[in-house]
């Protein structure tokens, strides 16, 4: 009795592991910026208007908090009329580099968490990092990588061509 009970047990923790081990996957695109870090570090710290800087999203509003405040929730309104709603995990004016979280959105993922950081690589140059960790859902796991990381690399695409605009 007591070896089918662990047996039991023992199945049961696989099942569980199995379902609720779900694959995260990890996307991370990087750029190089001929600016001084705290310029970019200006362009992209203002959590409540992505849109300054990334060229898919049409509008930014923060529904929930203040902006740059932990817990903030932005919702972010794309140019094709989609939305994204999105909290504030963590920010650090003094490390350049804030993390957010998915609420809910017309992006193939879930359990998403994303962080954007600015980092000095000398005087006029800054490098930015955008990296996130998440599961794909209503799309393939390479569908998802695609699109999440198209969405990083527009961005900082034009954050470069902004940043370097004479």
């Amino acid at each position: 009795m007591n070896k089918l009970f662990l047996a039991g047990l023992l199945f049961a923790g696989v099942l569980s592991n199995n379902v609720w081990a779900a694959k995260h996957l990890k996307a991370e695109e990087s750029i190089e910026i001929n600016a001084k870090a705290g310029d970019v570090w200006a362009k992209v710290s203002n959590y409540g208007d992505l849109g300054a800087w990334h060229p898919a999203v049409k509008s930014t509003e923060i529904i929930e908090g203040k902006s740059n405040e932990k817990d903030a929730v932005r919702v972010l309104t794309l140019q094709d009329g989609g939305t994204i709603k999105e909290k504030l995990e963590f920010y650090s004016a003094a490390r350049k580099r804030y993390s957010y979280t998915i609420l809910e959105g017309v992006l193939p993922v879930s359990d998403y968490r994303s962080t954007i950081s600015v980092k000095a690589i000398s005087a006029d140059k800054t490098k930015v990092t955008w990296r996130g960790k998440f599961q794909s859902t209503g799309a393939s796991d390479e569908d998802a990588l695609k699109t999440i990381s198209g969405v990083y690399r527009g961005g900082l695409d034009n954050l470069k061509k902004i940043s370097e605009a004479k």
